[in-house]
């Protein structure tokens, strides 16, 4: 049987893994087409503010009178966006340095590994609040030479230094597996063919790694995704109008009072986003198994 199918079988079997993939879907759906259908601007100001859900807004509205649920599904595009781009960033960087460390061996692999402890040893959410802050004003005013909003800078800055930050895993995972693939007999046939070094990685080891890069990829992007959060919630993340889940959230938090408590501002972006980071968590686990030749038997 084709490992292809093989792997269709087990995901076939496992309905928690699948309801997971479409409710994944349903929120990636929702933020880049349902949005244009809630009727509203997610920076639309108006005189409602701080209204309950409603027939008129279902999520209820801010202290600014926008409509929550255009918020949170913008929200869901900024911190999707920003988790997936920083995730491609992480996996490449981190597939090709374990990959070269790996295949090398000797003093370069200790070399690169000692490397990736040492940055394994820094702050690096600290180092990332310290970029964004020292280099957004300097990329604010390149992207607004090429004529997209300065706004957009922090974005930018996340897209790169939370890659930066994530792949260290990736790599030390790579080199690992790649020190045991190349020492499997068709590497070695491949030497003994004259195949060049960059075929071998490319075409044969870099295949056999696709399974553990799939599940590591489901595990990458909630990572970023807690770290965007966590950096906007401190204010240093993504800069109004636009907004994230982790905006959306610190909103809330510093609209609590004791007067009143604006519970729809937390539940619903905080929820939603709650529910994603599971449903990614849970994904990562199923696909791992799925993806294990000694489940799929």
């Amino acid at each position: 049987m084709k490992p292809l199918h093989q792997f269709y079988l087990v995901v076939k079997r496992d309905t928690f893994l699948v309801a997971c993939a479409l409710f994944l879907l349903l929120v990636a759906s929702l933020a880049i087409v349902g949005i244009h259908y809630t009727g509203y601007s997610y920076n639309e100001i108006s005189d409602a503010s701080l209204l309950e859900p409603s027939h008129a807004h279902w999520f209820g509205t801010d202290v600014n009178g926008r409509d929550l649920l255009t918020r949170t599904l913008f929200g869901a595009r900024i911190s999707l966006l920003v988790a997936a781009v920083g995730t491609l960033v992480s996996l490449t960087i981190g597939v090709t340095y374990g990959m070269i460390s790996g295949y090398v061996g000797g003093r370069v692999d200790n070399i690169m590994m000692r490397v990736v402890e040492i940055i394994y040893s820094l702050p690096t959410l600290v180092l990332v609040i310290v970029m964004v802050t020292s280099l957004e004003d300097h990329v604010a005013g390149l992207l607004k030479n090429v004529g997209l909003p300065g706004n957009y800078s922090r974005m930018v800055l996340l897209f790169l230094f939370l890659g930066l930050t994530q792949w260290l895993t990736m790599a030390r995972i790579i080199r690992g597996q790649v020190l045991v693939l190349k020492q499997q007999p068709f590497v070695q046939a491949s030497l003994a063919l004259g195949q060049s070094h960059a075929r071998i990685l490319w075409q044969h080891l870099l295949p056999n790694l696709s399974g553990i890069i799939i599940v590591y990829l489901t595990l990458t992007i909630p990572s970023i995704m807690l770290d965007e959060s966590f950096l906007s919630f401190l204010g240093v993340g993504v800069q109004a109008p636009l907004a994230s889940w982790g905006t959306l959230v610190s909103d809330a938090v510093f609209s609590i009072n004791p007067i009143k408590l604006y519970w729809w501002m937390l539940i619903f972006p905080g929820g939603l986003m709650t529910l994603t980071l599971l449903a990614l968590n849970f994904l990562g686990d199923g696909l791992r198994d799925a993806l294990d030749p000694r489940v799929r038997k």
